[in-house]
Formats: structure tokens, C-alpha cells, sequence
């Protein structure tokens, strides 16, 4: 299948991404890794964000220019997004690459991909948008924006097929990076943590207007479970100086006294060393299982987009490890619900019952298993295929 994948050398492969944020970055370069694999002169260029432009992505603007959470929040930062939208598919435009890979962000991905698509470029989605938990008549505009969607969880691609677009399941980078069996040892011998004792991790997530939002929350956790249990070590790895000043000051206001060590990056070291998780929703819930760790997980968004997001959404969970067991394995709390004492309470549980603990425990390397299908190189190939029925097309008109 490689060889007959392979790109001629009279026609180096050009490829176009825009990443969205963080998480688009990883993605973006592994799959950057694995396409050179196809064709090791390819030419990568768009919106990136540091690990892909080390993968060797030619950057036209960083990829946190597109990070904005929440139906009303990105109002206020509508036109700028809309004018560098327009700036990079012009670009796009004049480049004509192979292949435009829209990296997560559905909602600049989608509108990006429908007119370079429009345009005669092959568009692909690679991280499929939550359109089976809400608004799901979204399917068809996906389905008219690009050729293919990739899909990281198995139930999404079932829901593709029910509605005629074409997609495939590749499993999650994050399985296959993340080992079976992590050593919480040396994990916390890396981080300087105590090998005895109970540690917390405390994610509140890699956006600032998130972690902004949570703050508050973790922090009068960390200070109800400090007050019932003295000894408790609590960790917070934050990605950035940015949001480690933000959740800095949060608990020197709101936990004063109580130390919660911090790290700029390291979360997975970080997940790995402890022994039960406070995270927000996203991505790091599926890390956080994947690590085998117990979690109480939390989402909390502006009071209007929160209002409107309860009406329409049509799924009985948020986090991914519950949406992936189809039940509820951990704990979320959303909005007002978020109440410390309760999610303290959770975390404590987790911390005491053996038997539970080591049930979640084989749910968690369950969900591993299914999802660790080398999800960059079957990602490469999916859209090599691509390019290859197109120009199989186009030399035979």
C-alpha cells in the first residue's frame, strides 16, 4: 500500500493545514511525521503552532490566533478572526496545495475548507466536530465542505456513515503515545514529588478565558479537600506562563496558604504521578484516562452560552471517557453544578475505594486498547488515498 501511495518525484506533495490550538498543534505534527513517510520532499505550510512548524511547517500565522471558546465570547473577536480568515484563504488560494487539512476548529476549518474545496482543493477534517451531540443537521454542511473526515473515536465515523459522508475512524494520537502501563514512580521522581502520599492534579485547562473561568473552582476544591486531609500534595501543570499567572493568582487569593505546585507544560508527567485528577473538559480528560488515573471533571462557560448550549445539546455526557463507555465512569459537573464540596467529596472516594479504583482502572485500558490504532500513519494514508484517486481523476480527463 506505501508504494502505491508514494508521491513521483515530479510531483512533490504540497499540503495545507490550519491548527486551531494546542491540541491541532500535536495532531498537526505527528501527521506531519507520517506523511513525510509517503513522501519525504513534501512541502507543509498554513496556520501552525510551534510543534508543527518543528516538524518543519512553513507558519503563516501561530495557531492560538484561532483560539476562542464559546457561541457569544468569539463575538468580540469576530472581525479580526473573519479578516485573518480571509487573509489565509487567499494564501491558500495562491499556494493551490494537494490538500487543505483543516486540523480541530471546526467553526474556521468547515467555512475555510467549503470555499477551498469550492476552488478545486481537496479539503479533509481531521478531528470531527461534536455534530452527534448537538445541532446534528450540521452533517450535511460537513459533508458539502470537504471529502473526508477523520474521526479519533469510533462512534463518530458510525455517525458519518448513517448520513452518507465519507469518514474513517484512525484512533487517537494520544493512545498510541501514551504506554499501557505508565510508571507513577518515575513520573514523580522527574517532577520532584514525594514517592509516598497522595497526590492531586489540578488541570484547569490551556485557554486563558478558560482557565479564567475555572480558577475559582479548582481553588475552593483544593482548599475543602486541604481542610479534610492536611497531607493531600497538589500539582497543577498549566500550559503557558499565561494561564499558570492567571491560576497563580486565583489561589493566592482564594487559597491562601495551601501550595499547589506548578509546571509550564508536563501534564502527562504530571497525570501520570498522581493519583486522582481535577481537569477541565477536553482533550486532558482522555489523556488523564488513558493514564489510568481516577477524575472529576468540570466545564464552564459564559452564563448565556451555557443557557443556550443546555437547550441544544442532545448527549448525556460531556467528558470523553463517558462518552466513549456510553455511561457515566467519572463524574462531570457543568455550570452550577460545580459545587466543591461534592467534587472534593468524588475525588477522596476515588482515593479510598480500592475496588472501584481498579474497576475504572480496566474501563480505562479498555478505551486504550480501541483507541490505539497508530492514528497518524492511518490518518497519512487516508488522505494519501485521497490525493491519489484526484490525480488518478484528473489524468484521466
Amino acid at each position: 500500500m506505501e508504494a502505491s501511495l508514494s508521491m513521483e518525484a515530479s510531483l512533490p506533495l504540497r499540503v495545507g493545514l490550519v491548527a486551531g490550538e494546542a491540541s491541532g498543534d500535536t495532531l498537526g505534527a505527528d501527521l506531519i511525521e507520517a506523511l513525510r513517510r509517503y513522501a519525504p520532499d513534501a512541502q507543509f505550510f498554513g496556520v501552525a503552532g510551534p510543534k508543527m512548524q518543528a516538524a518543519g511547517c512553513r507558519c503563516w500565522e501561530p495557531a492560538e490566533s484561532f483560539a476562542v471558546m464559546g457561541l457569544f465570547e468569539v463575538l468580540t473577536h469576530l472581525p479580526r478572526l473573519l479578516k485573518l480568515l480571509s487573509r489565509i484563504r487567499r494564501m491558500f488560494l495562491s499556494e493551490r496545495p494537494d490538500v487543505f487539512v483543516g486540523i480541530d476548529a471546526p467553526d474556521t476549518n468547515l467555512r475555510l475548507a467549503r470555499s477551498l474545496r469550492a476552488a478545486g482543493i481537496p479539503a479533509v477534517q481531521y478531528v470531527s466536530p461534536q455534530v452527534w451531540a448537538w445541532r446534528q443537521g450540521r452533517v450535511r454542511t460537513i459533508g458539502a465542505a470537504v471529502d473526508l473526515v477523520l474521526c479519533l473515536l469510533p462512534f463518530e465515523k458510525r455517525f458519518y456513515d448513517e448520513h452518507g459522508v465519507r469518514a474513517e475512524f484512525v484512533g487517537h494520537p494520544l493512545a498510541d503515545a501514551i504506554p499501557l502501563n505508565v510508571d507513577r514512580g518515575a513520573a514523580r521522581d522527574s517532577l520532584g514529588l514525594p514517592a509516598g502520599g497522595s497526590v492531586v492534579a489540578l488541570l484547569p485547562g490551556s485557554r486563558r478565558g478558560e482557565v479564567t473561568r475555572l480558577a475559582s473552582d479548582l481553588a475552593a476544591t483544593a482548599r475543602w479537600m486541604h481542610a479534610q486531609r492536611p497531607g493531600l500534595v497538589f500539582i497543577s501543570p498549566l500550559a503557558n506562563r499565561a494561564t499558570r499567572d492567571i491560576f497563580a493568582a486565583t489561589l493566592e487569593r482564594e487559597a491562601p496558604g495551601i501550595e499547589v505546585r506548578m509546571f509550564e507544560g508536563q501534564a502527562q508527567a504530571a497525570l501520570i504521578a498522581a493519583d486522582v485528577v481535577l481537569v477541565a473538559s477536553g482533550t486532558a480528560t482522555l489523556e488523564t484516562a488513558l493514564c489510568k488515573r481516577p477524575m472529576v471533571v468540570i466545564y464552564r462557560l459564559g452564563a448565556l452560552t451555557a443557557w443556550i448550549m443546555r437547550r441544544l445539546v442532545r448527549s448525556k455526557f460531556f467528558s470523553q471517557p463517558n462518552l466513549l463507555a456510553d455511561r457515566r465512569l467519572v463524574g462531570e459537573y457543568f455550570q452550577d453544578d460545580i459545587v466543591p464540596e461534592s467534587i472534593g467529596a468524588e475525588l477522596l472516594m476515588w482515593l479510598d475505594n480500592a475496588e472501584r479504583r481498579s474497576a475504572l482502572e480496566q474501563s480505562f485500558e479498555n478505551i486504550h486498547a480501541e483507541l490505539r490504532r497508530n492514528a497518524g500513519a492511518r490518518a497519512a494514508q487516508a488522505i494519501m488515498t485521497l490525493i491519489a484517486e484526484r490525480r488518478a481523476v484528473a489524468a484521466a480527463t
